[in-house]
């Protein structure tokens, strides 16, 4: 696979904006470790490689275990997420497939059982950030760090 371009050179002033977003997402109160499961959450079912690479391991160095990253797709079948932590992975894929969803009251009213309505704000903008990030990392085919003795041939 080859890059199509780099987003940051193309349109720097652009790509600016959506990094201030993360910065404010960032600075939004909510747990670093349930931003990096969001963020590898929707990266998952968008098919992200670059962004799952970087979120795994951003998540890792937050000091969340292996475990608990290998099982996240299938996070309803394990009793290792937090109420909470549920409740955000929910509405996470309910966001991020809008369109099939169309975000149902359940999966609102649990989201709104565990979070503020200002954190219920700030949970539904990681998941469009983290969306918008992955729809651009797969559009420009952003190839994530690949260590040569891994390499295809």
């Amino acid at each position: 696979m080859k890059a199509r371009m780099n987003p940051y050179q193309a349109a720097p002033q652009t790509m600016k904006a959506l990094e201030a977003l993360e910065a404010q997402i960032q600075a939004s109160g909510l747990e670093k470790s349930l931003i990096e499961l969001v963020k590898t959450r929707a990266s998952q079912i968008n098919g992200c490689a670059f962004c799952i690479n970087m979120h795994t391991q951003d998540a890792r160095k937050q000091g969340e275990t292996e475990q608990r990253l290998y099982l996240l797709n299938a996070w309803r079948e394990s009793p290792l997420y937090t109420d909470r932590e549920r409740a955000a992975l929910a509405w996470t894929e309910a966001v991020t497939l809008v369109s099939e969803t169309h975000v149902p009251d359940d999966i609102y009213d649990e989201v709104r059982r565990h979070f503020s309505e200002a954190e219920t704000v700030n949970l539904t903008m990681l998941v469009a950030a983290i969306n918008a990030w992955n729809r651009i990392a797969i559009s420009f085919r952003s190839i994530h760090p690949v260590k040569a003795a891994h390499a295809a041939a």
